[in-house]
């Protein structure tokens, strides 16, 4: 709604209020097809973004991208400006038909939670000092638009009823030492919410200091909103919908019935399947495609500036120009492998009318993803190959497991394609022992059953080595994590701000101890000896990991194929490395376009 706020003077006028009959014909056209589905929106309107890529603020706040700078403070005048723009707003959403609007957002730190928390908020004029004050913004909105829309017309406002914070930039992983919004100030907030005339609460947590709190990752339980909107129902008479990691349709339905909140916000995974809710009616919950909490596709995306997609969904976004097509001419198909790169490409090339069958060496399908899918807080992941599974059943997809292919087989066969996708293999340090047990990489470890360890050492400080040493810590391992670079995660791929922060924070939670700018001179059983900063230091444990990356491991059986005059696609970590999202989307792209 609004313009660059980084600049002192603003125009009230917004790219919305000067194209409103463009944007009211729109909408109706919009609302008009979606009532024929017997659906009804409410449309979201922005007081501004806050503290978030340095936009004007409430009162001088660090940037939450870039701390070294401040943000410029709102007048009181213009606050008000922009409160009459949320209220015209709301007139013209009115006209182009939408059911109501939700008022975005007293949460994550947005203008609006800004001027509602006292850290963030240290006016002194009538928008500043006490609670009502700070709301005052929020009064302001949801009268002038009752006033303007009248009093039936539905507004909403969503609220993070807790922060999660210790202070600027620093998350509280269990919600200890807050000091932004306690849940007791967010129900407070919730009951006047409701006397200022706000008709519903959609409520969440986190903000952008706490951002693993308002955009969960997968090792955020699901629901771990529900106590929250819990006791907000048991304090308003006005609805209360529930948000965030609410991807169990199960957990959802139950909630309700229970009478804990009325409602559940269903986002990130309707991007991973955009038939969530269909589904449902269907009676055909277990179908859902599962959202991952991996956050690489949506809002790593979104935030790096990219279109948005879903790293298990290609299509997301891309609906119109990229949808699945059927083939005009049927070719048999053998897809070589079955982990997440091979399943995704027997799909697609199966839903094109492709003759597809799958092979796979291993017992089962799923690949490293049902291996890592048994570490910490990681069962969606499981629930994905799960899915993959009954889909490649639903679509009577021929796989052969435990079943080693060779080019003559396939050309005996009368295959025409074949799509590689046998993974990459695991990298290992130079000085590591092959024949040392207590030293291995870690799908080797979780093959053979994870054993339990007092004492352990990860070497590597990507997303894997940070994710084993938290499930090692987490059941009672003393855990070393070591990595060469002067950072952990630094070198890890398409990595989430939030997934980084939560990453950081169960470290730490977990009492890991981290060692950085590491150079591993030798290993010996069940020891290490390592240099940090010119210092020696001799390093042992029961257990010795490596997490240090995989690499493309090309087979003979390419070369082979390619002679046969079959044509040959190399797929996710056989093609290049990288992690679920390129796989994926890798394997879809292929498929696709045969």
């Amino acid at each position: 709604l609004f313009p660059d706020n980084r600049v002192e003077e603003i125009d009230p006028i917004s790219a919305l209020l000067e194209n409103r009959d463009i944007f009211i014909k729109q909408g109706l056209k919009l609302n008009e097809r979606c009532s024929y589905y017997d659906m009804k929106i409410f449309q979201q309107l922005t007081l501004g973004l806050g503290r978030n890529w340095g936009m004007m603020d409430c009162s001088p706040n660090p940037w939450f991208d870039d701390p070294s700078q401040t943000t410029v403070a709102l007048t009181a005048d213009q606050i008000r400006q922009k409160t009459d723009c949320v209220v015209e707003s709301a007139k013209i959403m009115q006209a182009a038909g939408f059911a109501g609007v939700e008022v975005h957002a007293l949460h994550w730190g947005y203008l609006l939670d800004s001027l509602a928390m006292a850290i963030t908020n240290r006016r002194e004029d009538e928008y500043g000092g006490g609670l009502e004050n700070r709301l005052r913004a929020c009064k302001e909105i949801v009268e002038g638009i009752k006033q303007e829309c009248g009093s039936d017309y539905p507004v909403s406002m969503r609220l993070g009823l807790k922060s999660y914070i210790k202070g600027f930039n620093r998350p509280s992983l269990t919600g200890e030492e807050e000091v932004g919004r306690t849940l007791e100030e967010g129900i407070r907030i919730a009951k006047l919410l409701e006397q200022y005339g706000y008709d519903v609460l959609s409520v969440d947590a986190g903000t952008y200091d706490s951002f693993y709190y308002g955009c969960p990752p997968i090792y955020m339980p699901q629901g771990h909103c529900i106590p929250l909107a819990e006791a907000c129902k048991k304090a308003v008479s006005i609805p209360v919908i529930c948000g965030s990691r609410m991807n169990d349709p199960h957990l959802c339905e139950q909630g309700i019935a229970e009478g804990k909140f009325d409602a559940v916000a269903i986002g990130r995974p309707s991007l991973a399947d955009p038939y969530f809710a269909k589904k449902i009616e269907c009676g055909k919950a277990d179908s859902i495609r599962p959202c991952i909490g991996c956050l690489v596709g949506c809002m790593g995306k979104s935030r790096s500036g990219e279109i948005m997609t879903c790293a298990v969904n290609p299509t997301a976004y891309l609906e119109d120009g990229y949808r699945i097509q059927k083939t005009l001419e049927t070719k048999k198909v053998a897809v070589i492998g079955g982990g997440i790169a091979g399943m995704e490409a027997a799909r697609t090339a199966r839903l094109r009318g492709f003759d597809v069958t799958l092979y796979e060496k291993g017992p089962s399908l799923g690949g490293i993803l049902s291996l890592t899918s048994k570490q910490y807080h990681k069962q969606e992941i499981g629930d994905l190959v799960s899915w993959y599974e009954k889909e490649l059943k639903r679509l009577s997809v021929s796989v052969h497991i435990s079943c080693n292919i060779s080019a003559d087989t396939l050309v005996e066969n009368g295959t025409e394609i074949a799509i590689i996708a046998t993974g990459g293999k695991e990298k290992k340090p130079e000085q590591s022992s092959p024949d040392d047990s207590s030293f291995m990489t870690v799908l080797d470890y979780i093959r053979a059953g994870m054993p339990e360890a007092a004492s352990a050492i990860v070497i590597g400080g990507g997303i894997s080595g940070c994710e084993t040493a938290i499930d090692l810590a987490s059941r009672g391992a003393s855990v070393t994590l070591l990595e060469s670079s002067k950072d952990i995660l630094v070198n890890s791929k398409m990595l989430p701000i939030m997934v980084e922060q939560m990453l950081r924070d169960l470290l730490e939670h977990y009492g890991v101890r981290v060692i950085t700018a590491t150079e591993l001179k030798s290993a010996g059983k069940n020891q290490l000896h390592v240099v940090q900063n010119g210092v020696d230091e001799d390093l042992e444990a029961e257990l010795i990991l490596t997490a240090v990356g995989t690499e493309s491991s090309p087979l003979s059986l390419e070369t082979d194929l390619r002679d046969s005059g079959i044509e040959v696609f190399p797929v996710g970590d056989y093609a290049n490395p990288g992690n679920i999202y390129s796989s994926i989307h890798s394997a879809f792209e292929i498929a696709r376009n045969l």
